[in-house]
């Protein structure tokens, strides 16, 4: 699959970017340059090629199975008592009463 500059230009209009002629033109030779490299890689022959380790398993407490090897890197989940609702909308400079009102930021 090929990516067309008329591609480019869809997904440019998506994110909101304005490129330039030659920016387009380039974003699409670098984007088929990467698709034709992941083409080469599928090429490979992996059916004897053992699935990788985990890196993490080479961490933790060894005397432990599994999950409970990083419990000591997890801390319990404490509820602590949130803003009441007034509060935070007692210095909002516009609110409709329940929610923050702010004005529009994004322009199509």
């Amino acid at each position: 699959m090929k990516v067309s500059e008329k591609d480019v230009l869809y997904v440019a209009d998506l994110a909101n970017l304005e490129l330039t002629a030659e920016e387009r033109t380039r974003l699409a030779h670098d984007l088929n340059s990467i698709l034709d490299y992941i083409d080469l890689l599928n090429e490979l022959d992996t059916t004897d090629v053992p699935p990788m380790a985990q890196v993490s398993d080479r961490y933790g407490s060894p005397e432990k199975a599994g999950g409970a090897r990083f419990d000591y890197a997890q801390r319990p989940d404490v509820l602590r008592p949130s803003l009441p609702h007034e509060a935070a909308l007692q210095n909002a400079p516009d609110s409709d009463g329940e929610f923050f009102k702010v004005p529009k930021v994004i322009e199509r």
